[in-house]
C-alpha cells in the first residue's frame, strides 16, 4: 500500500527501474544461457528490502519480471520468442 500511495501503483513503481518501455529482449540460443537474475531485478529486490518486504530476492523478481512480460527470456528457436 505504501509503494501504491507513493507511486501511484506498483506498474508505476516497477517502471521507475526500467524506463524504457520496450521488454528486455535476450538472445538465448540453449537452457544454460538463461539468466536467474539481472542488474535491474537486483535494484529492485534491494529497494523493497529497505522497504521492509521479505522473500522477494533477485530470482523471485527476475522471474516476476519474465512472468509479466518485461523481460523476453524465450530461446531463439522457440515459437513464442515473438
Amino acid at each position: 500500500i505504501k509503494i501504491q500511495e507513493e507511486f501511484g501503483s506498483f506498474y508505476q513503481y516497477l517502471y521507475s527501474f526500467m524506463p524504457n518501455q520496450e521488454p528486455i529482449e535476450h538472445s538465448i540460443a540453449t537452457q544454460k544461457d538463461v539468466a536467474i537474475t539481472s542488474a535491474e531485478s537486483d535494484l529492485i529486490s534491494k529497494d523493497l528490502k529497505k522497504r521492509g518486504i521479505k522473500f522477494f530476492g533477485s530470482t523471485i523478481c527476475y522471474a516476476y519480471m519474465q512472468a509479466v512480460g518485461r523481460v523476453n527470456d524465450h530461446l531463439n528457436s522457440c515459437s513464442f520468442r515473438n
